[in-house]
């Protein structure tokens, strides 16, 4: 005979691991690091400079 399970246990347990695997899913989908972040927004402040400096002057 086996032993009897204590089935909320089980219920929040398998909860439980569901929510890590969507977490490492969501880590992987959304994160990026501090460092890829600042890149991305140095980038994009360049690529503004450089298409306002471009620009012509009309009168």
């Amino acid at each position: 005979m086996t032993a009897p399970i204590n089935l909320n246990q089980a219920r929040k347990a398998r909860a439980k691991a569901q929510a890590k695997a969507t977490a490492a899913e969501n880590r992987v989908k959304f994160g990026r690091t501090k460092a890829e972040k600042s890149l991305a927004d140095a980038r994009r402040d360049k690529a503004s400079r450089d298409l306002d400096a471009s620009k012509r002057d009309e009168d």
